[in-house]
């Protein structure tokens, strides 16, 4: 079998990117050949930079060289925006290039909320409606396309793919020898807020909250990881990095600014007993796939997308205001017994249903559906 991919890839910061990176490498154990079509600056085998997402030609660019690999199926990684300006629209001539050829055509819709804005929903039907086979990671995505466009019968979910790794049990040790300054590490329970820093995550909320959490738990401290993409969200960083020099809890609060490589992000994952993510909006989260790969507790907002999970698996808690962060948080720091069910539980759950080479077989099976 033959595969092309459309997608951003490695080493353009980019969640997609990640993801891509971790589904080929999967899916390479079970087809032939994998080629990626990506922006300019992707590297990597049988991985071509031909393109600018700005380019008013961007569809004709790919088409020309799908055209000379002539796969078997076309894999298009789609999030709203990375297909030029009007949410991408220029996504959609491509894929109609595509069946013009008959080449079936897979897309994994990353971004599928419970409500549509007037202009996703007329990008979102294009792409369902032309495409031979749409991919979700959640059920309720599913539901919303369902209940908001139109009943289809080519839409399947398969969840963000979590990988295999092993624990670093010296990571506090790691990561205070090399970066920590004012406090210790070491018997110390640590809190993590951590990704590119951007205002729909609420990292501020937590921020807040830190000095009262502090009072409860004595040995706790706040880990802030991560840095605003080049060029966005520069206010907002601004903003937290002002928080944390004005808290009253602030010699407790470590922040490590930084784009992280996978070592780097996996230490600094491991350092972790609890992670929060008290985001306003979001469709799936990749930062949580590595958590959980970590078996990380999670705090969480009540969104549909963590709420789903969290209500199906115990693995943590998910938050409505300030008392229920803070109540939670406590909560896992505290009680030994709870944070060895929810890891446990975490454990579990990523085995049977979340490894990279679940998802990896499949996506295979629905490739072969429409071969």
């Amino acid at each position: 079998m033959k595969v092309c991919i459309v997608s951003t890839y490695p080493p353009i910061e980019c969640g997609i990117a990640t993801y891509t990176s971790y589904l080929t490498s999967e899916l390479k154990k079970y087809v032939d050949n994998i080629y990626i079509i990506s922006e300019y600056s992707a590297k990597g085998e049988n991985v071509f930079g031909i393109y600018d997402s700005n380019e008013p030609d961007l569809a004709h660019k790919i088409f020309q060289v799908i055209n000379k690999i002539h796969p078997e199926v076309v894999h298009i990684q789609h999030e709203f925006g990375l297909y030029g300006m009007h949410k991408g629209v220029n996504v959609i001539p491509l894929i109609y290039k595509l069946k013009l050829a008959k080449t079936p055509v897979v897309v994994t819709m990353h971004t599928i909320y419970d409500h549509f804005t007037y202009d996703n929903k007329i990008i979102t039907e294009a792409i369902i409606r032309a495409s031979d086979a749409i991919i979700v990671h959640e059920n309720y995505q599913k539901e919303s396309i369902l209940k908001n466009i139109a009943q289809f019968n080519h839409i399947f979910t398969i969840p963000h793919g979590v990988r295999k790794v092993s624990f670093i049990k010296n990571a506090k040790e790691i990561i205070e020898k090399e970066l920590l300054k004012k406090e210790s590490l070491k018997d110390k329970k640590a809190i993590l807020l951590m990704g590119f820093f951007r205002p729909s995550k609420n990292f501020e909320q937590i921020i807040k909250l830190f000095p009262k959490i502090k009072k409860k738990v004595k040995n706790c401290v706040l880990i802030v990881a991560g840095d605003a993409r080049i060029g966005e969200n520069l206010e907002y960083l601004s903003y937290l990095e002002e928080l944390i020099k004005a808290s009253e809890a602030k010699d407790s609060i470590i922040y490590i600014k930084g784009h992280f490589d996978q070592k780097r992000y996996d230490q600094i994952v491991c350092c972790a007993d609890v992670a929060v993510l008290p985001y306003k909006i979001t469709a799936q989260s990749g930062v949580m796939a590595h958590f959980l790969a970590y078996s990380i507790p999670l705090v969480t907002s009540d969104l549909r997308v963590f709420n789903d999970l969290l209500n199906k698996v115990k693995i943590g808690f998910t938050c409505k205001n300030d008392d229920e962060y803070i109540s939670s948080i406590v909560k896992v720091l505290t009680d030994n017994n709870l944070l060895i069910e929810l890891k446990n539980n975490i454990q579990n759950y990523v085995a049977k249903n979340l490894l990279w080479e679940i998802i990896a077989k499949n996506t295979v099976e629905i490739y072969k559906k429409y071969i």
